[in-house]
């Protein structure tokens, strides 16, 4: 069905980026807007993905200690920087989508006025905020140790994705 490129990211010493990949999956609808909002949201719910939300990407390094987050694009183009400063910049539109693992930092470097995401989490956990600042770890790490690897893909369900790619 959809085959995700597996990206790597190796702790930078602010941001403890994750041992397991982070999942791009490209040009997964054709839709756009409001439609493809829709579809995204109806798709990560039906896997257990929720408390979801419609904005942006933040335009400064951070990431998630105790939740992973699938980023969808609904709209508008973006350069998104992947595991913090010395990660990869990945250019998204609509269609994409990006399973982040936990740890695992992101920031929006420039997008069009109309750039916009579904965000959503594994089993609608609250996602803390953190931003590789002095003093964070010890204790992000000992968070991101414990996030267990959701039941299900956020696309693919229970049998294919982060299922396979990830294990159990």
């Amino acid at each position: 069905m959809y085959s995700p490129k597996k990206l790597f990211f190796q702790d930078d010493g602010a941001i403890p980026n994750s041992a397991l990949p982070l999942l791009l999956y490209r040009s997964i609808l054709e839709e756009k807007g409001e439609q493809a909002a829709r579809w995204l949201e109806e798709k990560f719910t039906s896997n257990n993905w929720t408390n979801s939300w419609r904005w942006g990407v933040y335009d400064f390094h951070h990431y998630h200690s105790n939740t992973h987050e699938v980023l969808g694009v609904f709209n508008g183009e973006a350069l998104i920087l992947l595991g913090g400063e010395k990660g990869e910049k990945v250019k998204v539109k609509p269609g994409d989508v990006i399973v982040i693992p936990a740890g695992v930092g992101h920031k929006c470097l420039n997008h069009d006025k109309s750039f916009a995401v579904v965000g959503a989490y594994p089993n609608g956990r609250s996602p803390d905020l953190l931003k590789g600042e002095k003093g964070e770890r010890p204790k992000a790490d000992q968070n991101i140790a414990q996030v267990p690897i959701p039941e299900a893909d956020p696309l693919l369900g229970k049998d294919d994705g982060l299922i396979n790619i990830w294990g159990k």
